[in-house]
Formats: C-alpha cells, sequence, structure tokens
C-alpha cells in the first residue's frame, strides 16, 4: 500500500508492506545521491532482518537506542561523521529505527550543509504511523521534548511490516498509543477499532496523518490536532526520564494525554461522560494506560506543559468539544489541576 503526502514537487510515498527496505536502493537512486549515510543503532543493527542495502556507497553511522539519541550532543557527532565521509548536499541519510532514530536522523539532515534528503525506514509501530511521516523533526533539552527541530520532509518513508515481528510488547503498545489518537480524531468507536485488523489500524493512522499534512505542511492549521493527548504525553515523558528512562514509552504518555484531554474537555465544560467513557474504552482496547504514575508532581506536569512548544505562554490543549476537536489557549490551571488530581494512582 502506497500512501501519498501530497506536497506538490515535493510530495512523497509513505509506502507500507511487507519487505518494504528492499525498496530503499530504489529511493536512494531517485534521490541522485551517490553515497549515503546510514543512522541507525546497534540494537536494530543486531536484528534477523537487517540487511538494509542503499545501492551506493554508505557508512553506518550509529546512534544510542531510544531518547538517548535526542540530543544535541548526539547532533554533533553524526554531524561530524557525515562531514569525515565527505557526505555532499546532493547525498542522503537515511535514518533505520524506532521515532527516536528518525527525528534525531530528519533533523540532522535539515542541518547539515543546510539540508540533504532523508528517507526514513521506520522500525517500530509509533515510527511507522507517526514520527516518519510529515517532516517534523527535532531533539530534547532538558526543559522539554522537541523544543529543538526543524521542518523537513524525507524524499520517502519505507514502512516494512517485517521488521515489527521483533518487537517487544512494551513498544507495540507505544505505537497503539499514536492509532489511538488518530482513530479518536476520526471519531472511531472502540467496538470498532476491536475488528479491525492491524493493517487497518495502521493505514487509517497513516492517512489521516498524511491528508492532514498535505492540507497544513507546518502545523499553522488542521495538523495540530495531531498533537491531541500531547500537552500532558510530553510532560509525562520528561518528568518519567527525570526518575527513570524505561518508565514511560512515547505512546503509553500519549494515551495518559488523550485520557486526560477528555476528562479535561469534560471539566471545562466541552464535553459530557460519553466522550469521556468512549475514549476509555477505545484505550482499553488496545491494552493502554488510562491514569497519570504513581508519584509524579502536579506542579512539575504543570511546568512542563507551560513549556510546551504549542503553548504562547498558556496553557494549550487540544480539546474534544460539540464541533469536534480544537486548539484550546489560555485553559485555566484550576482545570488542569482538578483533572489530574483525578487521573492520579493512589488518589
Amino acid at each position: 500500500m502506497r500512501v501519498r503526502v501530497d506536497l506538490d514537487r515535493r510530495g512523497y510515498d509513505v509506502v507500507v508492506a511487507e519487505g518494504a527496505r528492499h525498496e530503499l536502493a530504489v529511493a536512494v537512486a531517485a534521490t541522485g545521491a551517490r553515497r549515503a549515510a546510514i543512522v541507525t543503532t546497534p540494537a536494530i543493527v543486531a536484528q534477523p532482518w537487517f540487511d538494509v542495502d542503499p545501492g551506493v556507497a554508505y557508512e553506518l553511522v550509529m546512534v544510542p537506542d531510544g531518547e538517548a539519541a535526542k540530543s544535541l550532543t548526539v547532533v554533533e557527532r553524526v554531524a561530524e561523521s557525515l562531514a569525515r565521509m565527505e557526505l555532499s548536499r546532493r547525498d542522503v541519510v537515511v535514518s533505520v529505527g524506532g521515532g527516536a532514530t528518525t527525528d534525531l536522523g530528519g533533523f540532522v539532515a535539515a542541518v547539515y550543509a543546510r539540508g540533504v534528503a532523508v528517507i526514513h525506514v521506520p522500525t517500530s509501530l509509533v515510527a511507522q504511523v507517526d514520527a516518519a511521516i510529515g517532516g517534523k523533526t527535532g531533539v530534547d533539552l532538558a526543559a522539554g521534548k522537541n523544543l529543538v527541530g526543524a521542518f523537513h520532509q524525507p524524499s520517502t518513508v519505507l514502512c516494512d511490516t517485517e521488521t515489527l515481528s521483533t518487537l517487544p510488547l512494551r513498544e507495540w503498545r507505544s505505537g497503539w498509543g499514536e492509532v489511538a489518537k488518530c482513530w479518536l480524531l476520526q471519531g472511531g468507536r472502540a467496538d470498532a477499532l476491536g475488528g479491525a485488523t492491524i493493517e487497518e489500524r495502521t493505514l487509517s493512522a497513516v492517512r489521516l496523518k498524511a491528508d492532514l499534512v498535505a492540507r497544513d505542511e507546518r502545523e499553522g492549521g488542521p495538523r495540530a490536532l495531531l498533537n491531541y493527548g500531547h500537552t500532558l504525553g510530553h510532560a509525562l515523558e520528561a518528568a518519567a526520564l527525570a526518575r527513570d528512562p524505561d518508565e514511560l514509552r512515547h505512546g503509553e504518555a500519549v494515551a495518559i494525554g488523550l485520557g486526560f484531554a477528555a476528562r479535561l474537555a469534560r471539566t471545562v465544560g466541552r464535553v459530557g461522560d460519553d466522550v469521556v467513557d468512549e475514549t476509555v474504552a477505545v484505550l482499553r482496547e488496545l491494552d493502554l494506560p488510562t491514569a497519570v504514575p504513581a508519584g509524579m508532581a502536579v506542579d512539575e506536569l504543570l511546568a512542563f506543559m507551560a513549556r510546551d512548544k504549542k503553548a504562547t505562554h498558556d496553557l494549550t490543549f487540544v480539546l474534544p468539544g460539540a464541533s469536534g476537536f480544537e486548539v484550546v489557549h489560555d485553559v485555566p490551571a484550576e482545570a488542569v489541576t482538578v483533572t489530574l488530581n483525578e487521573m492520579m494512582v493512589g488518589r
């Protein structure tokens, strides 16, 4: 299955198929590159399916697994590696890995030599349905997630479903968090989700993202709806990283954020109990968490949310309402605090 991200001359295909990684040489040839840097991780290289071939001279550039890759220190190290291999502006960066790897690889491609082509080969579900599509790249700061980044669209995205066979359970759950977001944004119900295949769930998310990116590449309008659940989700990730890097996966945090956003919308009078109940039902259908982990401090989460890159010196959330989903600014801190306290484990 090919889903087109229609951006005129900069448009590209998202290929969702078993063995899609084997189209890499064709995708590289289409860029005109003579050399490739494959940004990946030791864990990915160790997988039995790792046999990617860009069809041109290449070097592997190793980065840390997971969120540890998303730092300015790693960006500098990768850029130095590209310079040593004399990668030119006409060559290509290929990211092979999960969402953190595609975020990092895309950002390095955006800034090295003022921009080189990038091809993503996402190997986790969360990367295939979200991170690798749409051109949003970035790395983290201590102050929050993805605060340094750039829009840099890939040339091609190759979502190889064979690579999902080696995913641990928690990585599946992380991907399902993003699928749940897309399902809810499209008005999907829990009973229909339960009857959908993995391919149907994945394609539903890919198609929604491709459509919104084509309509609003730089998130000035409807694309911002894809941040549903992410304001609290990113705050939870930042707080969890300080405690234990393995405590929360991205999609797990987003899932909690989805439940929170529905409850917050109820707190401020935008929706009723039915929306909250259906949201929780969707999350439970995918075996996703619905409560804020024990020990999280409300004040700390509020501070992270106030610094969220989507905010404008206020508390900003994507919330459901009578007329659909909207970006809502200036949400009262009191309403956020009340809703967070409702969701705290052990309270």
